[in-house]
């Protein structure tokens, strides 16, 4: 806007005093910028509006930080005046995209033939592998709600109730430690079908995907996506949820050394584990400090150690080269593919320790070497989870998933002998190494859910005093099932090219699930609390 003195010296002093954030309307023409001043970076900055009339609507304090996409406050600040950061042009960028795919993926879904119905806030408690957040009841004393952490159940009765395809974009609550991928209250996009499989499954979700992708960026997904089982991801890659844009894979290789004279491999092989190495290709030229660090990190891991190969024109160039012979040495590059100006990276130990630290190694370099594409979205199913592990601590089995995940049919015969070994019907969609959804086939007969109750250490009692509603609609007729739920808030965080699912968010929380803006949680009135029947017990861990 400009107002040119000569036309209206009053008016141009009135100008000259407005402020940052200032609130004005504006009468005036529209012209050309003139020569010279044209701002490509503007979507006005080939125009502007020569002022003949201006109203100061509002004024504004000094703002605590530039209101401009790239800013130095920190997000504490950012937070705490957030009615101010989300006026940044890449923050109101990303909430409009998120209304988009919210869109897109009702019309979708509704094309498909999916319902969409609201389940309830307020419900019981249940046990679902994370903390509820509770809601005291004033009208039934000493009494809780719990917010849901999924609409798990509600959904499966949606299924025996007689509707085939139910969908909700549902807000969910989880009493957890937080991450940069985490919030207390979150977004899934939640869906279950009657009469279907997986791979029926897979193709809604393939679909919705793409059509969410071809109206946001722009880009045709290639479908169907690749698939991977649950020990495929932990072997090629360490992890379950595995970045496939790039190589470096993980290689077995426990047969090829179990003869060598290298103490360490042979110390770790005795007692059950394993030997893996990867593949940098191109890396030889590491320096022996980058090796180190790389040591270091693995042993901060709880990891034995990092052993490591270079291969060079002249052969094996290693302190650990002389425990090996020519032939151990020509069948190891053969299987992992090592060439002259390669780098071998071995890890030993247990199977678990070795996957996770090699595996978060892998993507390491793979950010070092710069291999990761950002604009690059590669999704993979993975499939058979576990549907059992055990936990030492409790000395009991758990759900990998949930307790209504179902087993595979031919591992049921398991459950009995070997429970760890029964492959259960979930699947999980990756994108990009991040766990986007997650869902499975449910267990539809009473007698199999009161079976896994039974393998989880939930007695017949628990059982029925927790589930007694739903273990009786299992009697009347439940049709097979199965649904997903995939995380709006991190699908968007990818999307968006964020770091963090709080730039998807309108009014996030903190880490410590603390809402700087409003100041929540908050302490209450006494009244308040009177009313609920609560009285506060607040002591310090050791117990003063």
């Amino acid at each position: 806007m400009v107002f040119n003195p000569e036309v209206d010296r009053e008016l141009h002093q009135k100008a000259h005093r407005l402020r940052n954030e200032y609130v004005l309307a504006v009468r005036g023409k529209v012209r050309r910028r003139p020569e010279g001043t044209v701002n490509p970076d503007l979507k006005t900055g080939e125009v502007e509006v020569v002022g003949d009339e201006l109203r100061v609507l509002n004024e504004s304090r000094t703002p605590p930080f530039l209101v401009e996409d790239v800013i130095s406050a920190d997000e504490s600040v950012r937070l705490r005046y957030r009615f101010m950061d989300l006026r940044r042009p890449g923050l109101q960028k990303n909430l409009v995209l998120r209304h988009k795919v919210s869109g897109l993926v009702r019309q979708y879904l509704d094309q498909q033939g999916f319902v969409e119905i609201e389940t309830p806030v307020l419900t019981r408690s249940t046990p679902e592998g994370a903390r509820d957040f509770l809601v005291p009841s004033r009208v039934n004393p000493g009494r809780f709600y719990a917010l849901p952490q999924s609409p798990q159940l509600f959904k499966q009765l949606l299924m025996i109730s007689g509707f085939d395809r139910y969908f909700q974009i549902v807000h969910c609550f989880r009493d957890e430690d937080l991450r940069a991928d985490r919030q207390p209250e979150f977004t899934q996009v939640d869906m279950e079908l009657s009469f279907c499989d997986q791979d029926d499954i897979f193709r809604i979700v393939e679909g919705m995907t793409a059509a969410v992708f071809r109206g946001t960026l722009g880009i045709e997904l290639t479908t169907p996506f690749p698939r991977l089982t649950y020990q495929e991801a932990i072997s090629r890659y360490g992890v379950d949820k595995p970045d496939v844009r790039f190589g470096f894979e993980l290689r077995r290789v426990s047969d090829l050394v179990r003869e060598c004279k290298f103490k360490v491999f042979a110390e770790a092989l005795e007692r059950e584990g394993v030997v893996k190495a990867i593949n940098a290709k191109g890396c030889a030229s590491f320096s022996r400090k980058e090796l180190d660090e790389m040591t270091d990190w693995v042993v901060s891991q709880g990891g034995g150690g990092l052993a490591w190969v270079k291969i060079t024109p002249e052969g094996w160039q290693s302190p650990i080269a002389k425990f090996f012979s020519d032939t151990e040495r020509s069948d190891l590059s053969e299987r992992i593919g090592a060439d002259a100006g390669d780098l071998i990276l071995f890890g030993a130990g247990s199977g678990k320790i070795v996957n996770e630290t090699l595996g978060e190694l892998r993507i390491q370099l793979g950010k070092k070497l710069k291999l990761i594409e950002d604009n690059k979205y590669d999704f993979v199913w993975i499939t058979d989870f576990p549907l059992l592990e055990y936990d030492p601590d409790t000395r009991r089995w758990v759900a990998v998933h949930h307790p209504f995940t179902a087993p595979r049919d031919e591992d049921i015969p398991q459950l009995d002998q070997e429970p760890g070994k029964v492959r259960a019907q979930a699947y999980d969609l990756v994108l990009n190494g991040n766990e986007i959804g997650g869902g499975s086939i449910r267990i539809h007969q009473r007698e199999l859910q009161m079976k896994m109750f039974e393998k989880l250490g939930i007695s017949p009692e628990e059982g029925e005093k927790k589930f007694s509603f739903f273990l009786e609609a299992l009697e009347y007729g439940a049709p097979p099932h199965g649904g997903i739920a995939l995380g709006l808030d991190r699908l968007i965080m990818i999307l968006c090219g964020a770091d963090s699912i709080r730039d998807t968010i309108a009014f996030p929380k903190t880490q410590k699930a603390f809402c700087p803006l409003t100041e929540a949680p908050s302490e209450v009135d006494g009244d308040q609390l009177r009313e609920l029947f609560i009285k506060l017990d607040l002591k310090k861990p050791n117990g003063k």
